[in-house]
């Protein structure tokens, strides 16, 4: 008799392959702007990517799409397009995060946000080094990556092997940001 696999059967099976949980990835989480040269091994990537696809999202609409550029010419154009923030090149992939605002108008841009930080902290947990770029021209990357007019490019995403190993930066004590209750009741 053939055993049926779940969905679930096979997240979990994908999720033994990380090498930390979810709160050790957010300690652990940098902004890289050095790689190593080299590709990142398929199956790996798609488990950073199917973290995105699992996001949740307003209404579950979804909105968003991405585009996964790997050639060295369009990583390349990319990074001219990112102001010229040239260390994105090195990574090995550059992921487009687009929204529609066509499928969700009000919320596209947070839950497309949201599902790329997915993706972060999935390649934190392989190992892998990652960057927020917010900083580009959206008709150039749209061009680029043949984007359709209606949809919004939220953020760039480089990731690859990390070539650095950044510190954390400074963080606010939690009483400094949350609050008991209501606006200024001291948390502790």
């Amino acid at each position: 008799m053939k055993k049926v696999i779940s969905s679930r059967d096979n997240d979990a099976r994908r999720g033994e392959e990380a090498k930390m949980d979810v709160l050790e990835a957010i300690r652990n989480r940098r902004s890289v702007r050095k790689y190593r040269p080299g590709n990142i091994p398929n199956e790996k990537l798609e488990i950073i990517l199917e973290a995105a696809r699992l996001a949740p999202s307003a209404a579950n609409r979804q909105p968003w799409r991405f585009v996964v550029v790997q050639k060295e010419d369009k990583k390349q154009a990319l990074a001219e397009a990112a102001n010229n923030q040239t260390f994105i090149k090195d990574a090995a992939a550059i992921v487009a995060a687009v929204g529609d605002p066509d499928i969700s108008a009000k919320w596209y841009e947070k839950d497309t946000m949201i599902a790329l930080e997915h993706m972060v902290l999935a390649a934190t947990a392989l190992g892998y080094g990652t960057c927020w770029i917010g900083a580009f021209n959206e008709d150039a990357v749209k061009s680029l990556l043949k984007i359709p007019e209606r949809a919004k490019v939220v953020a760039l995403l480089p990731i690859g092997v990390s070539n650095e190993t950044p510190g954390p930066k400074p963080r606010k004590e939690l009483p400094e940001i949350f609050f008991k209750e209501e606006w200024q009741s001291l948390w502790c």
